[in-house]
């Protein structure tokens, strides 16, 4: 079983990552030279807002070390296709989003390897866990940038088969991310007992204030209203089923999902409890307004 999980979750990944990429257009990377403002806060939120808010709530917190460490993992995360999801939803700006996730997505190949690494060190100790920056950035490669990549190819050079492809691989890619949330809470069971009442409070509190300061600080730049929809989508979710993976692919081969996975299962969960009241009074706003 841990073996199937080792091998498992980097190819459902990668198809997740497919996915993203196949919804993707050349013109969706050339709006940064439109929207340079929503771009770069964007990018802004996701590589410094994050990491930052992550490790001050787990300093007050002081969870477990593996869950202190999880929570790292999981904010220094880029966005997913679910914040794409989402942002439609909402009623936010969806190429804006869809661009967020998918620059990100590239620039977290060098900026979360070296991150994970400094923040196992941190919280887990050299002699327990010790993690190659540069191997871990070569698996992210593999199965993040080169999805991506083969998923945009795919909509440039074969647009009408893309278009076919896309909701099949979108609906395989939703049942392997439920599957992958599934592996991670089976796996640490009773780890997720003992820790739910104190990681689950916490990835709620983690998502209310990621929202609202992605929602301020597009207030404060003067974006237009789905401009700061996307924003704050794009600051407040985050890429749990890589969270959940990046686990397998710094631990020993064959050992199954670490304790350390598990802050994102729970956050994949928890996370739906804010997003879904979020959507609904947005819609309704736009509805008045409209």
């Amino acid at each position: 079983m841990d073996q199937l999980l080792s091998t498992a979750l980097p190819i459902a990944l990668a198809i997740i990552m497919f996915s993203l990429g196949i919804g993707l257009t050349l013109a969706d990377f050339a709006r940064i030279l439109k929207t340079p403002k929503a771009i770069f806060l964007g990018i802004f939120c996701q590589l410094f807002i994050l990491p930052l808010i992550g490790f001050i709530l787990v300093k007050i917190v002081n969870p477990d070390p593996a869950i202190a460490f999880g929570i790292m993992i999981l904010v220094l995360c880029p966005g997913g296709v679910m914040s794409n999801i989402i942002s439609k939803l909402a009623g936010g700006t969806v190429a804006l989003s869809i661009s967020l996730t998918a620059i990100v997505s590239l620039l977290s190949i060098i900026t979360l390897p070296l991150l994970v690494a400094y923040f196992a060190t941190y919280f887990m100790g050299e002699e327990r866990l010790t993690v190659q920056a540069g191997a871990l950035g070569l698996a992210m490669f593999m199965i993040t940038a080169l999805p991506v990549s083969l998923g945009l190819a795919l909509r440039h050079f074969k647009p009408n088969l893309a278009r076919k492809a896309e909701p099949i691989i979108v609906r395989i890619a939703n049942t392997l991310f439920a599957l992958i949330v599934i592996a991670s809470i089976a796996t640490n069971w009773d780890l997720f007992v003992e820790n739910f009442m104190t990681l689950g409070p916490m990835m709620i509190v983690l998502n209310i204030i990621l929202f609202t300061l992605g929602m301020m600080l597009a207030l404060l730049m003067r974006l237009p209203e789905k401009d700061r929809i996307a924003i704050s989508i794009e600051t407040g979710i985050q890429n749990s089923a890589l969270g959940i993976t990046i686990g397998t692919l710094i631990v020993e081969k064959g050992a199954g999902l670490p304790p350390f996975s598990l802050p994102s299962g729970v956050y994949s969960i928890t996370s739906y409890l804010v997003i879904f009241p979020v959507i609904l009074w947005w819609r309704s706003k736009a509805r008045r307004q409209g």
